[in-house]
């Protein structure tokens, strides 16, 4: 049942972002940027440089996982030889 909530949880908030992000760079462009919803999104700039940072992070991450995954079977080799 925990994982059902956590899952859905999940998924809660990856539709959040996900509609948040869609509707901030496929629809704001065509508002008037003096119309009120424009306070609710931060400067379009951003719109390229979060994804971006997220991905780079991403990618660290992976790669540090790989190094460290492949340094542990290295010794667990050594140790078996």
């Amino acid at each position: 049942m925990g994982n059902q909530v956590v899952g859905l949880g999940l998924v809660a908030v990856s539709l959040i972002i996900f509609t948040y992000y869609t509707a901030w760079v496929i629809l704001l462009p065509f508002i008037d940027s003096e119309h009120v919803i424009h306070k609710y999104f931060l400067p379009r700039a951003y719109a390229v440089a979060i994804p971006l940072a997220a991905g780079l992070l991403l990618l660290l991450f992976v790669g540090l996982f790989i190094t460290y995954m492949m340094l542990k079977s290295e010794r667990v080799t050594k140790k078996a030889q």
